[in-house]
């Protein structure tokens, strides 16, 4: 009987441990490792969508997702004064919210619980060189401990330094012209269930949402030179925030005077992932390393789960890693590229700088959120909704079908 190949995943978010599900699954002997010292449990409101939805069901979790739902309602974008200028309820056409609405690290958690049992998880650690050979893939980590493997596959997000020791500078960073914050920050009488959206003069963005642990999730958007912000200490993340809310009205004050208590800032360019090539030799990428569509288009989660399984599925089909590697990229590549596809004039026109295009642009929204423009909308649109199993031209293939 041969030996199970050996695969090292670098990263242990949602593509990571989602990959490592399905590997383990088609009898690949699987580790895991993670920079960070645990498992990362903070994060926002992410969604799984269209042929998502499938994937966690065949693993058998879909339950537990929607029972960590984060009890969103819907959208609503509100003014200074936190008047509701236009409503937006979960499960309408033009939602905001969607079926599947969970915290980053509760999906996390839910992967990483599932998995833990059959792949070997280790924190604290990560890859500092790759030297690869025609039988194998030499792994040193931090602290120079080396290992064999069969495979290296990149997991570990937009940041990818995994990313950056096996293709350089070759995949590049489309940056979108805005950097987003999140964090939590206590609730107060003033929230509610429904996520809400206030658009400030001076191209900026914040938006609060409810969660189930309690607390609430702010994230603040806002225009920036290219790689002009990248604060890496707390105290320089603090600082950044309360510049950009400051003026900012609504309850940017409210944020700005809890940010010397709030320990889960994060600060990052709004971009997309542009590779060439999703694998050289031995080494591959998933997720957001690979191809991050960035938050605008709500799509990384559903993209990384739906990498991870067409991923494992083709290493497991095709036998030989080259050919795998290739047919992954042929069956997801298309799909990717109309993900990243963003409208015209996204992002820039829902960054107004004034406070006329303020005003123009809660008008509009105003008259979108109408209910004989949503009817229309509906009539128009003759598809279901990417939170159904709708797969938005994407055919999820069959693996496990062929698995002993």
């Amino acid at each position: 009987m041969s030996r199970k190949q050996k695969v090292l995943i670098c990263g242990a978010s949602i593509a990571g441990p989602c990959l490592a599900y399905w590997l383990t699954r088609y009898g690949f002997d699987v580790t895991v490792i993670e920079r960070a010292p645990s498992l990362r449990m903070g994060g926002q409101n992410i969604d799984i969508k269209g042929v998502g939805r499938k994937i966690i069901r065949m693993m058998g979790v879909e339950d537990q997702i929607e029972k960590a739902n984060t009890t969103e309602q819907g959208l609503q974008y509100v003014d200074e004064r936190n008047i509701v200028i236009a409503e937006f309820p979960k499960g309408s056409t033009t939602s905001f919210t969607s079926e599947i609405e969970i915290l980053r690290g509760d999906l996390s958690n839910i992967f990483y619980t599932l998995t833990k049992t059959e792949a070997k998880y280790r924190f604290g650690t990560y890859v500092t060189k790759l030297a690869q050979t025609d039988k194998e893939v030499i792994v040193t980590f931090n602290g120079d401990g080396q290992e064999q493997f069969d495979l290296v596959i990149a997991a570990d997000g937009i940041g990818s330094c995994t990313r950056t020791i096996i293709f350089g500078n070759e995949p590049r960073l489309k940056y979108l012209g805005y950097y987003t914050s999140y964090l939590t920050i206590p609730r107060v009488m003033t929230d509610t269930q429904w996520a809400r959206w206030y658009t400030a003069p001076s191209a900026r963005v914040v938006i609060l949402r409810p969660d189930n642990k309690g607390s609430t999730r702010a994230s603040v958007t806002f225009s920036a030179p290219n790689h002009g912000v990248q604060p890496t200490s707390e105290t320089e993340k603090r600082q950044v925030l309360k510049n950009v809310l400051k003026g900012g009205g609504w309850e940017c004050d409210r944020i700005a005077a809890v940010l010397d208590d709030v320990d889960d800032i994060y600060i990052g360019p709004l971009s997309q992932v542009k590779a060439s090539r999703w694998a050289s030799g031995r080494c591959g990428m998933v997720g957001d390393a690979a191809y991050c569509p960035s938050p605008l288009t709500g799509m990384g989660t559903t993209l990384a789960i739906v990498g991870a399984y067409v991923l494992a599925g083709e290493l497991f089909r095709q036998k030989e890693y080259g050919a795998a590697f290739r047919s992954y990229e042929t069956l997801m590549r298309p799909y990717v590229e109309k993900v990243q596809k963003l409208p015209p004039g996204v992002p820039r026109i829902a960054y107004p700088k004034t406070k006329m295009g303020v005003w123009v642009l809660n008008n509009v929204v105003k008259i979108f959120a109408s209910r004989p423009v949503q009817k229309l909308i509906s009539l128009l649109s003759g598809q279901p909704k990417l939170d159904t199993d709708n797969d938005d031209g994407f055919v999820l293939p069959e693996y496990l079908r062929n698995v002993d």
